[in-house]
């Protein structure tokens, strides 16, 4: 493979098939990082690539609204008042005011027809480590902390991302902090009085913060630090379906990225990892930035990148190089991945593809229309598909259900004949569906395919559609080596 493709394989989506290649790909990274990131995608198969209606990107509080319509209905539903209990309104009720379905589409479509590749390819990194897990009070919030938590953060500094994400509603419902009241905490002794009621403390955000999100297991944390960050984190988050009124009643905020219950909050100072956090709000920025800032937590993200970007089994030199500009720029993230990019340009061994990841280039590659415009979301096509269905068949969405260390970026978890059956599959749905623009040929001598890659094509025959899948689903093209 040519370098302009290597490169592109490794740290973005490949180049469309229309596509002007550039000649400096140094310079080419640069602009990259800081190109604008409109969310582009098609209407319909015969329109132009634009920008996605406002209408379908809607903000948190406009979210918070729909949900609340939602559940609003679903109760007239399940009452049956109002004609509610109609499929026609149960399905228009989901159709109107559910997100999901288009967030995903929206973050297929970018990745697709976006121009800005290595952007949306960090944000698929970031978006991996801060795993929120689809869940009935999570599905609508999803798509909003990809874009707004990660994207509109890639060029900040990481302790803006890791306090932006531990407050995210979507985070704080998905790991059941909006539940978690402190033990000495107003409305736990509230709730000691009242035979019916519940309030305890939940650590499942805090351990995870600790674990996944920082310093990783490796600090050596003991249980004390993940209670002590759970005491922190006690009283953030409210329901999304919450009267409003209630809401600036228990927090003084309408702001569900801002919402803060000061009666279910742990009173007084708490000590996580030898640091001494003081009581109120203003103590979860406190513990994220010196999470932020901590040595293991460079060391753990470090080595992440690399694995990710890099090599499987990356250097000793290569992560110290990463953790030296963490260091320097003190987390600055345009920086450090500047560093994790110079040396994925530089990085000699195949990189394997995420399953989402080669979707995306297979489609870019190819020309193909292959997923529904936004405009036929809820329409059944033969040759469109729901993006919803093929990224869970693939193994990897960010919609799914799923554990909160995300997935893995080792290829062995990767590499079964069934995940790779998967790929056949697509490959073979794209050429027959996707209405391809270009051959074969012309796809690898613009890529600058491998004898061994040109020979593994001419071995399955004429078929075009043949040829098309031993291409995609070459070790070239899945970023593997030849055996």
């Amino acid at each position: 493979m040519n370098n302009q493709f290597s490169i592109a394989q490794r740290v973005g989506l490949m180049f469309r098939y229309d596509q002007e290649l550039p000649q400096d790909m140094e310079t080419w990274i640069k602009a990259q990082l800081n190109a604008p990131s409109p969310a582009l995608g098609i209407a319909n198969i015969s329109t132009d690539v634009a920008e996605w209606p406002e209408k379908l990107q809607p903000d948190l509080s406009q979210r918070a609204h729909l949900w609340r319509r939602y559940r609003d209905l679903k109760q007239q539903q399940r009452e049956g008042k109002n004609g509610q209990d109609t499929e026609a309104a149960k399905q228009a009720n989901r159709r109107e005011n559910l997100m999901r379905k288009k967030d995903e589409l929206k973050f297929v479509q970018r990745n697709i027809y976006g121009a800005d590749q290595i952007k949306l390819r960090l944000t698929a990194f970031w978006a991996n480590h801060f795993t929120i897990g689809n869940t009935f009070d999570t599905g609508s919030t999803i798509g909003h902390a990809i874009d707004e938590g990660i994207l509109a953060k890639l060029n900040g500094s990481f302790a803006d991302m890791l306090y932006g994400m531990t407050t995210h509603p979507g985070m704080l419902n998905y790991l059941d902090n909006v539940d978690s009241a402190g033990e000495r905490s107003e409305q736990a002794k509230q709730c000691r009085r009242k035979p019916d009621c519940q309030a305890g403390l939940n650590d499942n955000l805090g351990r995870e913060l600790l674990e996944l999100h920082t310093v990783s297991v490796a600090a050596g944390y003991t249980e004390d630090d993940i209670r002590n960050a759970a005491h922190v984190l006690a009283g953030w988050g409210v329901w999304f379906d919450e009267d409003l009124s209630a809401m600036r009643k228990n927090t003084g905020t309408t702001n569900h990225w801002n919402a803060y219950k000061k009666r279910w909050a742990e009173p007084g100072t708490k000590k996580v990892m030898g640091k001494t956090i003081s009581g109120g709000r203003n103590g979860l920025r406190q513990l994220t930035d010196f999470l932020a800032d901590h040595d293991h937590t460079i060391h753990y993200i470090s080595t992440k990148l690399c694995q990710h970007f890099v090599s499987d089994a990356p250097t000793k030199a290569q992560i110290e190089a990463v953790k030296l500009v963490w260091q320097q720029s003190d987390g600055d993230l345009q920086a450090i991945h500047t560093q994790v990019l110079k040396l994925a340009m530089t990085a000699t061994e195949p990189k394997f593809m995420w399953p989402m990841t080669w979707l995306f280039q297979v489609v870019r590659l190819s020309g193909a229309t292959y997923f529904k415009g936004w405009n036929e979301i809820y329409e059944y096509q033969d040759n469109l598909m729901d993006s919803k269905e093929v990224l869970e068949e693939l193994g990897q969405s960010f919609w799914s259900s799923r554990q909160p260390n995300g997935y893995s970026s080792d290829k062995a978890e990767w590499l079964s004949a069934e995940m790779f059956e998967r790929r056949i599959r697509f490959a073979d749905a794209i050429y027959q569906n996707g209405r391809t623009r270009r051959s074969v040929n012309k796809i690898m001598d613009r890529i600058g395919a491998t004898q061994q890659t040109r020979a593994l094509v001419a071995s399955v025959g004429s078929s075009p559609k043949d040829q098309f899948i031993a291409l995609m689903c070459s070790p070239e093209l899945m970023g593997l080596n030849y055996v």
